[in-house]
């Protein structure tokens, strides 16, 4: 398990980034309101240039899984690649609090 970001590009403005996070979201987590954890920990950011950064902790059949469905789609550019140390640091700790025995 580690933290992988999915890199998605091509979007006009940051507007139109924004607006692409809830059925990305769906994606990754299907159903919004369910009782416990998410079963992939996630979250989104901006980058330059209008890129959407959904952040991830999976391992990394779930995280090239994740990928392809995003560039499935969305039919944007979409990278996956290794987190930086320290971004998106809260979802490793968020997947320890909720999978004690993991």
């Amino acid at each position: 398990m580690m933290t992988y970001e999915v890199k998605i590009e091509g979007f006009g403005s940051s507007d139109e980034a924004l607006a692409a996070q809830t059925p990305i979201a769906r994606l990754v987590c299907p159903v919004a309101d369910h009782d416990g954890p998410c079963e992939v920990p996630w979250g989104f950011t901006l980058s330059d240039g209008h890129a959407l950064v959904l952040g991830i902790y999976a391992s990394p059949q779930e995280a090239t899984a994740i990928a392809d469905e995003v560039r499935r789609t969305t039919g944007h550019r979409v990278t996956l690649t290794e987190a930086a140390p320290g971004a998106f640091g809260e979802l490793e700790e968020q997947y320890r609090v909720e999978h004690p025995t993991a």
